[in-house]
């Protein structure tokens, strides 16, 4: 799923035009979750061994609107229902220049930045051996690197 940084280039972009050329600024991109959230809805699911992990893709695009005429084939316009329903045409070319003025790559494209979190999360079944108690270790992990793990017949070369 894609996390909350996703297409802040286009995002700050779209506001910066539009607040500047219509006094104000509405969402023109799906809302995106945090990763604190994704524990959260894990955890109300029942789950209790949670992992999340996060990666940062960047693609690059010949301009903003080549970027936006993807977003539409993955179906990723925006969802919300109290979006307006159009953006003028001069509001566009000044995102489309603010995007290019601020981002731009030294070879003239511009990048999209997708922020991915993958999760996972488990239920213990009674079948599973279940985890130790916090506190219960017999041996610190300092004390391990004093055990001698290598039988004298065995040693390595």
């Amino acid at each position: 799923m894609f996390g909350g940084d996703t297409l802040y280039e286009l995002r700050c972009s779209l506001q910066l035009a539009e607040t500047e050329r219509e006094g104000g600024f509405s969402p023109h991109i799906s809302p995106f979750t945090a990763v604190n959230d994704l524990g959260h809805l894990l955890g109300r699911a029942g789950f209790n061994t949670l992992t999340v992990d996060t990666d940062e893709i960047q693609v690059n695009y010949p301009g903003m609107f080549e970027l936006m005429e993807d977003l539409q084939g993955m179906g990723e316009s925006n969802c919300s229902w109290n979006r307006k329903a159009l953006l003028h045409r001069d509001t566009m070319l000044a995102a489309a220049a603010v995007y290019r003025e601020m981002y731009r790559n030294s070879d003239g494209s511009v990048p999209a930045t997708y922020q991915i979190y993958h999760m996972i999360g488990w239920k213990y079944h009674d079948s599973q051996a279940r985890p130790a108690e916090r506190g219960s270790a017999t041996v610190s992990f300092g004390e391990l690197g004093k055990l001698n793990l290598m039988s004298e017949g065995k040693k390595s070369q």
